[in-house]
């Protein structure tokens, strides 16, 4: 692990961001299904021995590459989906044989619990899940009735803390700084603000004066550096996801994932090749392209 990075200079690898990660953690992981999600984060910290995990996700393959090699304790998500494929293949199988636990609660609950844990408040009162199914699975919910003349009852969505949040956005600076160029922030400033600590990989860092360059919408500034811990330059990081306007979603490569998690021998060749424990993110890359050109 590289030493502790200063206040100005953030910079770290992807193994040293999983070398911080410890086993039992809560870890929020940002993007939305197979959008613009912290890969290169996930194949550094499936490398590391960190297991029994809380995985706090609107999920895609985070999810399911951490459900197949057994690291998920509890899962909360509101979804688990590789957007054209409708339901991740890893996830359906953890599901099935009850490999970890599940909360799964409404997408507007989940953006409520995120908003809660960034505000330091125990719940948030919500609409959301009131006549659905999402109590009765969810038997420790609670609600709440307004204290105001109007007497309404709301369902009390509990914080969703972290111990650690993982990002990707399509530029950052040293500092901590982080833009998205795409056209959905999704939430993941609101992960970066409820953990502990937040690491946010980029498609390429920049000096801080380019996030500003020509004009850019302030609104794309979406994290700022009071609440990032380390910033690690990953060019295609997001892979096999998209992370637009950069790199689309590699739906070829999504596919041959989905067919290989379906068949056990497939599956351990997937492994052996795109994500041995003595691999790094270049030689995933590397073995990447390889299988583009084969296909050619």
């Amino acid at each position: 692990m590289t030493d502790r990075p200063t206040a100005r200079d953030k910079t770290m690898t992807p193994d040293d961001v999983a070398a911080r990660l410890e086993s039992g953690m809560t870890i929020g992981i940002g993007g939305w299904g197979s959008r613009r999600k912290p890969m290169a984060l996930v194949r550094a910290l499936l490398r590391s021995p960190v297991t029994d995990l809380t995985v706090i996700s609107y999920g895609g393959p985070d999810v399911g590459l951490l459900a197949a090699e057994g690291r998920i304790a509890r899962l909360v998500t509101a979804f688990v989906t590789l957007d054209s494929i409708p339901l991740e293949p890893h996830y359906r199988a953890a599901r099935q044989r009850g490999a970890f636990a599940l909360t799964e609660i409404d997408e507007a609950m989940f953006m409520w619990g995120l908003h809660a844990a960034a505000n330091r408040l125990p719940f948030l009162p919500v609409r959301a899940g009131l006549g659905s199914d999402v109590m009765r699975v969810n038997p420790t919910l609670r609600t709440v009735t307004s204290p105001y003349e109007d007497g309404e009852e709301f369902v009390a969505m509990p914080a969703l803390r972290m111990d650690a949040a993982l990002v990707h956005l399509d530029r950052a600076d040293r500092r901590g700084n982080g833009q998205y160029l795409g056209s959905d922030p999704y939430f993941d400033d609101l992960f970066c603000e409820a953990a502990d600590m937040a690491y946010v990989s980029c498609e390429r860092l920049v000096e801080t004066a380019e996030l500003t360059k020509g004009g850019t919408a302030p609104q794309t500034l979406l994290v700022q550096r009071h609440s990032v811990t380390g910033v690690v330059e990953a060019p295609g990081g997001a892979h096999f996801t998209s992370a637009v306007p950069d790199r689309p979603r590699d739906e070829a490569f999504q596919r041959m994932y989905a067919a290989a998690a379906a068949d056990p021998v497939a599956w351990a060749g997937f492994r052996a090749r795109f994500l041995p424990p003595d691999g790094d993110e270049s030689s995933y890359r590397r073995a990447v392209d390889a299988w583009h050109e084969e296909q050619k």
